[in-house]
């Protein structure tokens, strides 16, 4: 697998970053698989040549982090493995468990290197905008962060694009620590960051790593025009429902099914084919809570599609409401 530079950084990663949402022993989630399930994934990902990983504090409660702490140093030393995650949900009762605060940031991070069992994370994120903390107060922070050596980089995720340059001038406005990463939601079947977002991180030289690149999976078929869902996770995952509601969104899904049968491979190798078309994405995040998920997005690394392949993917799009931010 190609290796990358993540945005203007001198940090190398591989074109696919593998998310770890989909592991955790003891999740509530009835899609989320345990550690021994997930071990031959991750084996396999490796052996493909990902090096990159994402999680979150929030996944299943910290079981997430526990497991990518426990798995990926199973087959990749410190200095190979790229891992990466975030700060802001929830953890502990009370006001203060959440946000963006310099208190809560300060010790979000110590709490998620224990459950990683490492001293430092290569990229800590703020998975949402605070509009409760002042954004200097947040830039701080993670200054702070970057300056004691618990985190090499830092990246937000899905926010307004004037949301992300504000906080951008106010670290360099101060002599912080800048933002080198954008976790957005974008897809075949979610485009709007095509307007704002996606042209200032190619300005600005910022890596984007888009979540859901498949649409949670509604790209690769788990659901049905008539309402049918296939799989567990279709089943029970009522975000998805709030994402991916517009009828429209179906013509989009019929377009990638059609392309991938004339290639004769899967929906899902086609629909993150497209996004590692795009000229912005450094690497998309994918889930796999199966061997053959992988193995779908592995070869779509390798998929080149051709500019009236892709034309017909972006034709059926329908312009949507802004979906992720919150």
């Amino acid at each position: 697998m190609r290796t990358v530079n993540f945005g203007s950084t001198g940090l190398r990663v591989s074109r696919l970053c593998l998310g770890m949402m989909g592991f955790g022993s003891g999740s509530d989630r009835p899609w989320v698989i345990d550690e021994d399930a997930a071990e031959p994934i991750v084996r396999a990902a490796v052996e493909a040549g990902i090096t990159f990983f994402d999680t979150a504090d929030t996944y299943s409660g910290g079981a997430s982090e526990v497991a990518t702490g426990r798995l990926v140093p199973k087959f990749l030393s410190r200095d190979e493995m790229v891992i990466a995650t975030k700060v802001f949900m929830p953890m502990t009762p009370g006001e203060n468990g959440g946000g963006l605060s310099r208190k809560h940031v300060l010790a979000a991070i110590d709490a998620s290197l224990t459950r990683l069992g490492l001293d430092y994370v290569d990229l800590y994120q703020i998975h949402r905008w605070d509009p409760r903390t002042p954004i200097e107060e947040t830039m701080g922070a993670l200054h702070e962060v970057v300056a004691a050596g618990k985190a090499r980089y830092i990246g937000a995720s899905s926010m307004f694009a004037w949301q992300f340059a504000k906080a951008q001038h106010t670290a360099e406005r101060r002599g912080w620590t800048r933002f080198v990463s954008m976790q957005n939601h974008y897809n075949l079947l979610y485009r709007e960051e095509e307007r704002e977002m996606l042209p200032l991180c190619l300005d600005q030289a910022v890596a984007v790593i888009p979540w859901s690149p498949l649409a949670r999976g509604v790209l690769a078929g788990t659901r049905t025009r008539d309402g049918e869902k296939k799989t567990t996770r279709s089943e029970t995952d009522q975000f998805t429902d709030y994402l991916y509601s517009q009828p429209t969104d179906f013509d989009v899904v019929d377009a990638v099914a059609e392309v991938a049968a004339e290639r004769g491979v899967p929906s899902a190798q086609v629909a993150l084919a497209w996004l590692l078309h795009k000229p912005a994405v450094t690497a998309p995040i994918v889930g796999s809570t199966k061997l053959s998920h992988l193995t779908d997005a592995v070869a779509a690394e390798e998929l080149d599609l051709s500019e009236e392949e892709i034309k017909r993917l972006e034709e059926p799009y329908a312009p949507h409401p802004v979906l992720g931010h919150f």
